[in-house]
């Protein structure tokens, strides 16, 4: 993505998956197809309303607290309790929550993800960021 684009000004949002049977993956490929043509990226976010780092961070986004640190950025969003079965199939295995992962163009599991947060409410800037940052550049995370 390139600096200054009217896509680095786009805060970042979040497009639930809407569940059904069958295979996430053609969704999934669907929302990067979508994002690549906005010049957007595109992350797969796994979360629970039980989880507390993952309503911290959802609350951030939602709330406009991340806009400018994270712009260009659309949030695939799944739950955990709904599609844990699908995703695994999808390759996106993890042990905690939230996730954020880097999907491949077909859909499945990249392989480079975030699993799981620090609680509290200073954990979404003091942890959550600076990994998804350190993702979104290519270094190593978790």
């Amino acid at each position: 993505m390139q600096s200054g684009s009217v896509a680095s000004l786009q805060p970042p949002s979040f497009i639930r998956y809407p569940g059904g049977p069958g295979a996430i993956e053609p969704w999934v490929q669907e929302q990067v197809e979508l994002a690549e043509a906005a010049h957007l990226r595109v992350l797969v976010y796994v979360g629970a309303g039980w989880c507390e780092p993952c309503r911290h961070f959802h609350e951030a986004v939602e709330r406009g607290e991340l806009n400018g640190t994270l712009n260009g950025l659309r949030f695939l969003e799944f739950d955990q309790d709904r599609d844990a079965g699908a995703l695994k199939v999808a390759g996106y295995v993890y042990q905690y929550i939230p996730v954020l992962a880097l999907p491949d163009p077909d859909g499945r599991n990249h392989g480079q993800m975030i699993s799981g947060s620090i609680k509290g409410p200073d954990a979404v800037k003091q942890n959550l960021v600076p990994r998804l940052q350190a993702l979104l550049a290519g270094s190593a995370v978790d």
